[in-house]
């Protein structure tokens, strides 16, 4: 296939509005939400000859995609097998316990290769490289968790996992931090691929134990806020320990739109494949792109998909989008300019994305607790760099405190797939001087 990425932008507009075509032609075949969502708005699918007809087609958010998942799946009967089969499911925030499933049908999953060797080219990941996957095994499949093997497999590279994360279920497959350490250690890995916040605390721990850390040459950092600050001070980590490079690559990305990728630190994240993605900012309110330069919302169209499609899709952050081409490494399409700002109605906690009306909601409904508040803070309040923690405070008259705190433990588990600290707190804390309290506090 022709690099897209390296012709005239009027070349690769031309490519994105084929496609893009063909995938609205396909939806008016076989998507129940967007046929009955055009339908509702009197729009023929055949009205969107090109980008610039784009603006017709109503936004998509996240509670559309949480509340019906299954009628965002297209279903073409006569479509080649590799376009109907289903290769795997991921899975993001729903809006009840259960989480969102994401289809991925053969196709998107060669898609998704295509996708990473972009990424892997773009960021200098190669095929002498082996990659430590940090990431947490949860409950449900989590992207970046998967993806992991499929950007060592499309850059050639190898792959260990660490398996670090909260136990669950019955077989207790999750190693503790030494373990991820001493993994990175004995399998001399180069990249350090994980949560942003547990990078930085398996580098801490490397360092007191003293590790041969010698063959890392670069963090692959995601899942939540990067700071600059946080990412000098793990470059910083790297270096006390010797690392063989000290690079930060903040991955940006999202489960529906897989990752973009920095052709330098702390630069612009590319729209690795234009032939696929195709990115805008939008003004939430009228669906209409803003001016270039402009901040708006981020939304995603899927321009060769087969499972689960989506179309100008509000990831939930605000941006700007350029098409210029990169002054640093020439390469065209859309960029996404930061800082990233994500907005509120749903928030990551250790690189989960967590609805906290939901977890409020399953809070509430457990006998028992007379008053709560989950408060989301860092572990250590000294340090701006740690972790992540969720906190949930209850009041109780109960005479059973440790079964109540179980409760609470578990109800906050299946809701958002994060594990809390339970604390008792007296009933007279939470209101203080206020007259309402504040069930849901972010002190990070």
């Amino acid at each position: 296939m022709i690099d897209l990425l390296h012709q005239p932008d009027a070349a690769i507009r031309a490519v994105q509005g084929e496609r893009l075509r063909t995938m609205l032609a396909l939806c008016a075949r076989g998507h129940d939400f967007y046929r009955r969502r055009w339908a509702q708005s009197g729009i023929a699918a055949s009205q969107v000859a090109s980008l610039d007809d784009i603006a017709l087609l109503p936004l998509t958010t996240k509670h559309d995609l949480m509340a019906e998942p299954e009628a965002f799946r297209l279903r073409v009967p006569d479509l080649p097998l590799e376009e109907r089969a289903l290769w795997e499911v991921i899975h993001t925030t729903g809006s009840t316990a259960d989480p969102v499933p994401v289809y991925t049908t053969t196709h998107d999953y060669h898609a998704y290769l295509f996708q990473a060797q972009r990424v892997a080219a773009i960021a200098g990941i190669t095929d002498r490289d082996v990659i430590a996957n940090l990431f947490p095994l949860t409950p449900a499949p989590m992207g970046a968790f998967l993806r992991s093997s499929a950007n060592a497999f499309a850059a050639g590279a190898a792959v260990v996992a660490a398996l670090p994360g909260a136990p669950f279920g019955r077989f207790g497959i999750q190693r503790p931090l030494d373990d991820a350490v001493r993994l990175v250690e004995r399998h001399r890995a180069t990249l350090l691929w994980g949560v942003t916040s547990y990078v930085r605390r398996l580098l801490i721990r490397a360092a007191e134990l003293r590790a041969d850390f010698s063959r890392v040459r670069m963090c692959a950092v995601t899942g939540e806020a990067s700071s600059p600050a946080m990412r000098d001070d793990i470059r910083r980590r790297m270096r006390a320990l010797n690392a063989a490079g000290a690079i930060v690559f903040d991955r940006y990305g999202s489960t529906e739109m897989g990752g973009l990728a920095q052709c330098r630190e702390d630069g612009d994240w590319h729209n690795p494949a234009p032939e696929i993605l195709y990115l805008e900012a939008v003004d939430p309110d009228t669906g209409r792109a803003v001016p270039p330069g402009a901040r708006g919302a981020l939304a995603i169209t899927h321009l060769d998909r087969r499972g689960t499609v989506l179309l100008r899709f509000l990831v939930g952050d605000m941006v700007s989008v350029t098409r210029d081409p990169c002054p640093h490494c020439g390469r065209g399409g859309e960029r996404v300019v930061g800082p990233v700002v994500r907005t509120r109605d749903l928030i990551k906690v250790k690189g989960m994305l967590i609805n906290p009306a939901l977890l409020l909601e399953s809070l509430s409904a457990i006998d028992g607790i007379e008053e709560f508040q989950v408060v989301v803070q860092r572990q250590d309040p000294q340090d701006t760099l740690s972790m992540d923690e969720l906190v949930v405070r209850i009041a109780t008259l109960s005479a059973d405190v440790a079964a109540l705190k179980d409760r609470a433990a578990t109800a906050t588990v299946t809701a958002v797939g994060v594990r809390p600290r339970v604390e008792i707190a007296n009933q007279a804390e939470f209101h203080g001087d206020r007259a309402k309290l504040q069930r849901f506090v972010d002190a990070r």
